[in-house]
């Protein structure tokens, strides 16, 4: 994890001055600045200097927790995280629970009963996977915020629970996509564990069939949907950005696109790498539960080592 945070911090700092334009064309507004101030605000951010030695200075800030001062914000970067982090990991958690809880269901009962309900529930799964995030919330925000006015178009609230109000709507729009994911390979995960072995054996012997359900086919299918739920928290990441400014909420995804888009190279630099972390650590713990819900991982490790 270190040495792939460690290249991915090289990227994450390199990719930006590959990009048109530069923060000091910013802070100048397009005004004519002499020579002198011009040196003083490349001074100031370190702009004059080698691309390696910002790397390495930049590199060694971020390992004392010092993520820099924002050229659009003019603060630390670490104020702004701190005040608009918890509102994307709150929109994060809401989006992750109504993708799990829906997105399991779905797959499930598609598995179970077959027939009408599994096309019915494949036909809403493909329309859910072919609806982009932005497209959802563009309609979700015209239909439940404009028309009907059941939820606000837009802000991201103050307190608890007006925050889950404001961010019903965007976590929907969030999990929509991911919905059709989950359910989808919940359902192929399941049917494929209905046919295996194990489980005939199961019925043979008079095992309840909600038991071998829960047991044998579910239990054997979390494996599969342990892994998908990796990919999904990190899709979550990483639409956000999209879902925020869609809905003018304060998180770090609009932030993130307010400062590429002003050049805010302290601010992009440091939400770009807190995501690779979040990502990494994500894969970290999937990792680690997937030897828990199914043994054979490790068994078959073991077998192979021997």
């Amino acid at each position: 994890m270190a040495a792939t945070l460690l290249g991915a911090s090289f990227v994450v700092f390199g990719a930006l001055y590959l990009a048109p334009g530069n923060p000091a064309g910013f802070l100048l507004s397009g005004r004519s600045a002499s020579p002198e101030a011009l040196a003083a605000i490349n001074a100031q951010y370190h702009l004059d200097d080698p691309f390696f030695v910002r790397y390495l200075h930049w590199l060694g800030d971020i390992v004392q927790g010092d993520f820099g001062r924002s050229i659009t914000y003019r603060t630390e970067v670490s104020r702004l995280l701190a005040d608009r982090l918890p509102t994307t990991l709150l929109l994060v958690v809401m989006a992750l629970a109504v993708v799990v809880v829906i997105g399991l269901v779905l797959g499930w009962v598609a598995a179970v009963r077959g027939g009408g309900t599994d096309s019915a529930v494949l036909v809403g799964t493909t329309l859910a996977v072919g609806t982009p995030s932005f497209v959802a919330a563009v309609l979700l925000q015209g239909l439940f915020a404009v028309n009907l006015g059941w939820f606000p178009s837009s802000g991201s609230g103050d307190g608890l629970l007006d925050q889950v109000w404001h961010l019903t709507l965007p976590a929907i729009a969030l999990a929509l996509y991911l919905i059709g994911m989950l359910a989808r390979v919940t359902r192929s995960a399941m049917v494929e564990a209905l046919d295996s072995e194990h489980v005939t054996v199961a019925r043979s012997r008079g095992v309840p069939e909600g038991q071998v359900i829960r047991r044998h086919v579910f239990r054997n299918s979390l494996g599969t949907v342990l892994t998908t739920g990796g990919l999904i928290v990190s899709t979550l990441l990483v639409c956000t950005i999209l879902v925020e400014t869609a809905f003018s909420i304060g998180g770090i995804g609009q932030l993130l696109e307010l400062s590429t888009s002003t050049k805010d190279f302290p601010t992009v630099q440091a939400i770009s790498l807190i995501i690779v972390a979040l990502f990494m650590t994500v894969n970290l713990i999937v990792d680690l539960l997937l030897p828990l819900v199914d043994p054979r991982i490790t068994l078959g490790s073991r077998s192979s080592s021997v």
